[in-house]
C-alpha cells in the first residue's frame, strides 16, 4: 500500500463529510490501551489484528479554530453502540442490537455483520484471529476469522463450552446457589456479561452477577469463578500482570494470580454510593489506576510499594452526568460521558504522583450518551484517531489535537 501524503489528509481533516479513503501504509507496532484491552496469539490462519498505520504529519489548527475534527459519522446498528475493538485494517462496533459491524481501513466501508440474534453484545475482544464477544444472555461467543472461509466472521464455540459444561454437570459440588431454590454450575454466569479483558493466555470475564471468571484461551476452559464484589460489575482491564474490575459497590479491586489462584491485592475506593462503569491504568509498571464514577467524576489512584494501601491522588469534575467509559492515548486520557461529550486530559505536570488532571480538550457532537472509546495507534499530525460508539446507534471517527482548553 502507498502511504496517504500530507496534502491528502490535510483535506480530509478540513472536510469532515470526507472518509479516509486514501490507502495507508501498515507497519507493526501499537501504542494505546482502553478498558477492555487486547492481546494477539499464533493459530494456524494469519492474524489480520497486528498492524498499524501512521499518516503524514499535519499543522497544528491555527488561533480560534476548534482543537478537533470529525472525520466521519458511521451508522448501520440496529440499536445503540456499546462497545468498539481495533483489529488492524478492520473497526469492530457492536450493539444492543445484537448485531456486530467490521468496518475495512482506510475508508471505513461496511465490510460484515454479523452476530445478529445471539443477545445483545456488552464487550468484545480480539486474540489473535479470533473475536470474543460478551452477551446480556450471559454466554460468551467466539467467532474465528479466515480469509480462506467464505463466511469471514463465523462462529466456533460458546462458553461455557459443551464439554466443560459436560465434565461438570453431574457433580453437585459444581453448583452455587444464585437464588432462592435456583443453582447454576460455577462456570456459568447468572446475568449479563459487562465486560472482557485478556492477559497471559487468560480471559477475564466480568458481570451483574458480581463475579469475575477465568477462561484458559488455549481450550476455552473455565479455570476460576472469584466472588469479586457486592455488586454488578461493570469494567475491567489487564495491565503488568493485574486484573483491575471496577464495579457498582462504588470500588475498584486488584487482582493478581499466585500459583494456581488469583487473589486480592487491593481494593481502591471510590465516593460512597456512587458506581464506578469503567477502570483503566496509564503508564508501565503500577502506573494510575482510574475510575469512572457515575456522579460525573474522574478518579485516579496509585500505590508506591507492593502491599501498601492505595491512595487516592487524582479527583476531577469532568462531566456535568456520568463517565461511562475511559481510554488512553500515550500520555492523553479519554473520557467519555453520559451528557454527550468527550473530554481529553493530560496529569498534571506530564509525570505520575504530580497532582490532577488538566482539561487539554473536549468534543462534542454525538445527540446521545457516549458508551465507548477506542483510540488508535495513528499518528495524524499533532493528534490521533479517536472512534466513539453512542446511543444515538452512531460510530464517530475524530481527529483530537490535544491543546489547552478555553
Amino acid at each position: 500500500m502507498s502511504c496517504m501524503n500530507p496534502m491528502t489528509v490535510s483535506s480530509i481533516i478540513l472536510n469532515p463529510k470526507r472518509s479516509l479513503s486514501t490507502p495507508i501504509s501498515y507497519s507493526s507496532t501499537t501504542t494505546t490501551s482502553s478498558s477492555s484491552e487486547t492481546s494477539s496469539q499464533s493459530d494456524e490462519t494469519p492474524s489480520i489484528f497486528s498492524s498499524r498505520f501512521e499518516i503524514a504529519c499535519l499543522p497544528n489548527p491555527g488561533p480560534g479554530q476548534k482543537s478537533y475534527k470529525l472525520l466521519d459519522s458511521l451508522s448501520g446498528h440496529l440499536g445503540s453502540v456499546s462497545c468498539l475493538a481495533l483489529c488492524g485494517e478492520f473497526v469492530l462496533s457492536a450493539s444492543q442490537g445484537k448485531d456486530i459491524i467490521v468496518w475495512q481501513q482506510p475508508d471505513l466501508r461496511l465490510f460484515a455483520k454479523f452476530g445478529a440474534g445471539d443477545g445483545s453484545v456488552k464487550a468484545l475482544v480480539t486474540v489473535g484471529n479470533k473475536v470474543f464477544t460478551a452477551h446480556q444472555d450471559s454466554r460468551i461467543r467466539v467467532w474465528k476469522v479466515s480469509r480462506r472461509s467464505e463466511n469471514v466472521f463465523r462462529l466456533i464455540d460458546t462458553l461455557p463450552t459443551t464439554k466443560d459444561y459436560m465434565g461438570k454437570f453431574m457433580k453437585q459440588s459444581n453448583y452455587v446457589q444464585i437464588r432462592r431454590h435456583h443453582k447454576k454450575l460455577w462456570i456459568e454466569h447468572a446475568d449479563s456479561i459487562s465486560c472482557l479483558a485478556v492477559s497471559n493466555g487468560l480471559i477475564y470475564s466480568g458481570s451483574w452477577d458480581k463475579t469475575l471468571k477465568v477462561w484458559r484461551i488455549s481450550d476455552l476452559k473455565c479455570l476460576e469463578s472469584i466472588k469479586a464484589h457486592d455488586d454488578a460489575i461493570n469494567g475491567l482491564v489487564a495491565s503488568n500482570n493485574r486484573v483491575y474490575s471496577a464495579s457498582a459497590d462504588g470500588k475498584i479491586r486488584a487482582w493478581e494470580k499466585e500459583g494456581g489462584c488469583h487473589g486480592l491485592k487491593g481494593t481502591l475506593e471510590g465516593h460512597k454510593d456512587v458506581s464506578l462503569n469503567a477502570v483503566i491504568v496509564s503508564g508501565s509498571g503500577q502506573g494510575t489506576v482510574f475510575g469512572a464514577g457515575s456522579d460525573g467524576y474522574l478518579m485516579g489512584w496509585e500505590t508506591k510499594k507492593e502491599g501498601e494501601e492505595w491512595k487516592l491522588v487524582v479527583e476531577v469534575k469532568a462531566h456535568q452526568l456520568a463517565v461511562l467509559c475511559l481510554c488512553y492515548m500515550g500520555d492523553i486520557l479519554c473520557s467519555g460521558s453520559a451528557d454527550k461529550s468527550i473530554c481529553l486530559w493530560r496529569r498534571e505536570g506530564g509525570r505520575e504522583g504530580l497532582g490532577g488532571l488538566i482539561r487539554v480538550g473536549v468534543i462534542r457532537g454525538h445527540e446521545g450518551p457516549v458508551k465507548c472509546l477506542q483510540a488508535s495507534p495513528n499518528v495524524v499530525g499533532g493528534g490521533f484517531l479517536l472512534y466513539s460508539g453512542s446511543l444515538d446507534k452512531s460510530l464517530r471517527v475524530w481527529w483530537p489535537l490535544a491543546c489547552d482548553d478555553k
